[in-house]
């Protein structure tokens, strides 16, 4: 038991070292993220692009998925997650600012779609000391609560970016990676024979593009590694958002149904609403949201609520099989105090 203990408390120190070196890396993560997706750009446009038939009709395509890759990797690196003790996410009136399909009525500032808003619970964070609503976890890399925190991001992904995933950039981060792995699939399928040119498979000794025959074959095959991967990663993201629960959530979710099966009793994720409803607060478009041209133009949106109310499932004020006093809190490291 004491040597358990002791192995326990040196991987938690490893942990902890682990999160310092990535946070202080992060800004170098992104600019090594920029230079990539400059890299990739370029050699699409310069090698493929070109040779891709009937080209007023399949550059814009083209532009379009460029242009939302680099600006919503922009907003998710600029956009605040949405701290507790920070200033409150207001609407733009920008041209970057897209218009709610319809005003919300007199003294409500955010959309339900019909779907009523119950206040959340707050708890107190044992490490920042701030009262939080329900949802929001603490950080241990930027120290700091996030509103309906999904997980820190220095090196996620092959492009990091340096701050949390939370309330109001969470969106950005998906059609982020959404856009990344149409990009690269893209590149993949369409540059394969100017790949197999580069590597000297094919009768032509030429290479009549701007970028090296290297760095277009590096390019093609971290593309190729990238789709795969970052798909993967979307699908997972995409089915927590259809069921209603971020990351860290369904986790918890999967401790709250043994305790939950340990009394005969089954769990209910009370902000599950069903997967369209949930796939649609998530996006915010639909009559009372945003319109849907939303997710193809990389125009800034409001989330659905402002983190101190949530949509539930009709007849829930709390989730079903947990009591008052079970849900989980932040890893606190209560053993370094023992």
């Amino acid at each position: 038991m004491f040597c358990a203990r002791h192995v326990f408390r040196c991987f938690k120190w490893l942990e902890r070292a682990g999160d310092r070196v990535t946070g202080a890396a992060g800004p170098y993560f992104v600019g090594l993220a920029v230079i990539l997706q400059a890299i990739g750009a370029a050699s699409f446009f310069t090698v493929i692009q070109p040779s891709l038939p009937l080209r007023w009709l399949t550059t814009p395509p083209c532009v379009l998925i460029a242009l939302n890759l680099f600006t919503h990797y922009y907003y998710v690196c600029t956009v605040p997650p949405g701290f507790v003790q920070g200033e409150v996410l207001q609407p733009g009136s920008g041209r970057l600012w897209a218009s709610p399909s319809q005003r919300p009525s007199t003294g409500a500032r955010w959309s339900n779609h019909g779907i009523p808003l119950l206040a959340a619970s707050t708890t107190m964070c044992r490490r920042c000391g701030l009262m939080r609503p329900e949802r929001a976890h603490h950080c241990r890399i930027c120290g700091r609560c996030v509103m309906k925190y999904d997980h820190h991001c220095p090196v996620n992904l092959p492009a990091g970016i340096n701050q949390c995933v939370g309330l109001n950039n969470e969106r950005h981060f998906v059609l982020f990676m959404a856009y990344l792995v149409l990009s690269t699939f893209f590149l993949s399928i369409l540059g394969y024979s100017q790949a197999l040119e580069a590597v000297g498979l094919t009768y032509s000794n030429d290479w009549p593009y701007m970028v090296p025959e290297l760095a277009y074959v590096l390019t093609y095959m971290l593309s190729v590694v990238i789709c795969i991967a970052v798909f993967i990663m979307l699908c997972w993201h995409l089915w927590g958002i259809a069921r209603g629960e971020t990351t860290v959530e369904a986790q918890d979710h999967e401790i709250y149904k043994r305790i939950a099966k340990d009394r005969g009793d089954n769990f209910v994720n009370s902000f599950d609403l069903g997967r369209s409803a949930n796939l649609r607060l998530f996006f915010n478009i639909g009559p009372d949201g945003y319109p849907w041209y939303t997710l193809i133009l990389p125009l800034r949106i409001m989330p659905y609520t402002d983190g101190h109310s949530w949509a539930r499932r009709e007849g829930f004020q709390r989730h079903q099989g947990i009591q008052e006093g079970e849900e989980l809190t932040d890893d606190d490291d209560d053993d370094d105090n023992t």
